[in-house]
């Protein structure tokens, strides 16, 4: 059974950056898409971005783009979000996902496997 685990939150000030981890055991996930996804307190889960499974094709949510970078190392079963320039509102759970699926999806339904998350506070 396969299993992902995200590290590097933590506490930063409102200009700084991050770079979260997600590690996946268990099994190979080197043909399943990829994506980070985060919930702030009192909110749904939402997108953050996704990658395809061979990296060439990345996805990003408005709110992100351009200050967030995904990427992959299949070799290694791990992928990475660089989050620069966080704002406050960037404050939340993250999550990494792996879905079966060609290209990169946004949705959440279509991922079957999820990590434990990791927090990300912004301070403002």
């Amino acid at each position: 059974q396969g299993q992902l685990e995200e590290s590097g939150g933590g506490l930063v000030q409102a200009g700084g950056s991050l770079r979260l981890s997600c590690a996946a055991s268990g099994g190979s996930f080197s043909t399943y898409a990829m994506a980070w996804f985060r919930q702030a307190p009192g909110k749904e889960r939402e997108f953050v971005a996704a990658v395809s499974w061979h990296g060439g094709s990345t996805f990003y949510a408005d709110s992100v783009k351009g200050r967030f970078t995904i990427s992959r190392d299949t070799v290694n079963n791990m992928m990475f979000l660089q989050m620069n320039n966080l704002k406050a509102e960037d404050t939340a759970v993250y999550y990494c996902a792996a879905a079966e699926v060609v290209g990169s999806t946004p949705s959440a339904g279509e991922y079957s496997y999820w990590g434990r998350g990791t927090q990300v506070t912004v301070s403002s």
